[in-house]
């Protein structure tokens, strides 16, 4: 199909190495999926205590992105993605022969920390090979396959789940292991030497301080952060309302997967469906469509309920997704791309903590309250895309027009 074709053509051999090594990690992503609902029925904890146990693995993300972003520039992208995949396929093994509440905890912040190392690495490595004009169809490819994967994940893992726990560990850690060894021998390093370090518009050497000072794009991070709380919510704390609600854990993965297909057979046609609307218009209509979603949840207590209400907000992911990530590479100055998508990907690791540990209480104590107020986190959000464009745009062409450094060279494109 001449859609399908325009998504893919052209596109360099490095980034469908780094599209099939995420592919095939995302379909062993079993762990985590369900840790919330292995700890309140495989080892007897409360929603609290497993909306904090999952909160762990989220603070340890935190440490992790920030620290990934700065060795992505130090070390280069892809000895930074080995040393997270690989320090997490046996990091998971454990997690998923521990026992105590509190070693599981200890262990899941430390599967955080090294899940969220090649985050910024990945992204950055993307950027390094390809011109502006087509990372807005990279990052859209890039999305379609952490969804595809994560769909089949979720369906088999519901299916897993019936039978053995440990399973869904052992074989999250033997497919972590088998992405490593897919970028060790198909992916080549990207990061230019001799760019690591920049200087701030004062003239200063900086680092991550030169990240930490840009307002506009901090911003920026602080609507993401409220797009990934939300995004969250589909992730942990939907699950225990719908066990609240007597449905079993492959229900859940029913709704999750069925997201996921719906990314799948969509998220290709998301480019020529949003077009060169402005990002800011994109992402505004992305959060009304998640403010809606989560509301519905308010009133769901069967399955169709809860699909319907996940479609909704499906749509709102797939529309945000493109826009989101070429938004974070035009406010990024080529010699901290690393730094800057370490800073951005916190986001998600800080969502992770956040939003299941408040969400958790929230849930117990506001009953389906609580989705009424993801309802009016999604329409903040809107409101402060629209609110926020004009300096936004202002920044990114400003960079376009000051970066100094040669041109990039860029792979040719994969036969």
């Amino acid at each position: 199909m001449r859609f399908v074709r325009e998504s893919v053509a052209g596109l360099p051999r490095t980034f469908w190495m780094l599209f099939s090594a995420m592919l095939v990690n995302r379909v062993g992503a079993f762990g985590m999926l369900l840790l919330p609902i292995y700890l309140t029925t495989a080892r007897g904890a409360s929603v609290a205590v497993a909306g904090l146990v999952v909160g762990a693995y989220g603070a340890g993300g935190a440490g992790g992105t920030l620290l990934g972003g700065v060795l992505a520039d130090r070390w280069g992208r892809k000895a930074t993605y080995l040393a997270g995949t690989t320090t997490a396929a046996m990091l998971m093994v454990g997690l998923g022969l521990a026992r105590p509440i509190w070693l599981i905890a200890v262990l899941a912040a430390a599967v955080g920390l090294a899940h969220s190392l090649p985050g910024p690495a990945t992204v950055a490595a993307i950027v390094d090979v390809l011109p502006e004009a087509d990372r807005s169809r990279a990052f859209n490819l890039q999305f379609w396959a952490f969804n595809m994967g994560g769909a089949i994940a979720a369906a088999l893992a519901g299916v897993i789940a019936e039978f053995s726990f440990l399973a869904l560990f052992l074989i999250d850690a033997g497919m972590t292991a088998v992405t490593a060894l897919l970028v060790w021998r198909l992916v080549p390093e990207t990061l230019r030497r001799g760019r690591a370090v920049t200087t701030d518009r004062s003239g200063e050497r900086g680092g991550l301080g030169v990240v930490l000072r840009d307002r506009v794009f901090l911003t920026f991070v602080g609507l993401t952060f409220l797009l990934a709380l939300l995004t969250v919510q589909g992730q942990s704390i939907l699950q225990l309302a719908m066990e609240g609600d007597g449905l079993r854990p492959s229900a859940y993965g029913l709704v999750v997967s069925l997201g996921g297909a719906m990314i799948v057979v969509g998220q290709l046609f998301v480019p020529r469906l949003i077009g060169a609307r402005r990002h800011a218009v994109v992402l505004a209509a992305a959060f009304a469509l998640l403010a809606v979603g989560y509301s519905t949840v308010f009133l769901a207590d069967r399955l169709w309920v809860y699909v319907a209400a996940a479609s909704v907000w499906t749509i709102g992911q797939m529309l945000a997704a493109p826009p989101n990530a070429s938004i974070i590479a035009e406010l990024a100055p080529t010699a901290l791309r690393g730094r800057y998508q370490g800073v951005f990907f916190l986001v998600f690791p800080a969502a992770g903590f956040v939003a299941p540990s408040v969400g958790g209480w929230s849930l117990q104590h506001l009953g389906p309250w609580h989705w009424l107020v993801c309802g009016a986190v999604g329409l903040l959000g809107a409101a402060g895309h629209l609110w926020t464009a004009r300096r936004r745009e202002a920044r990114a062409a400003s960079i376009r027009a000051a970066e100094i450094a040669p041109q990039e060279t860029v792979e040719p494109a994969f036969a």
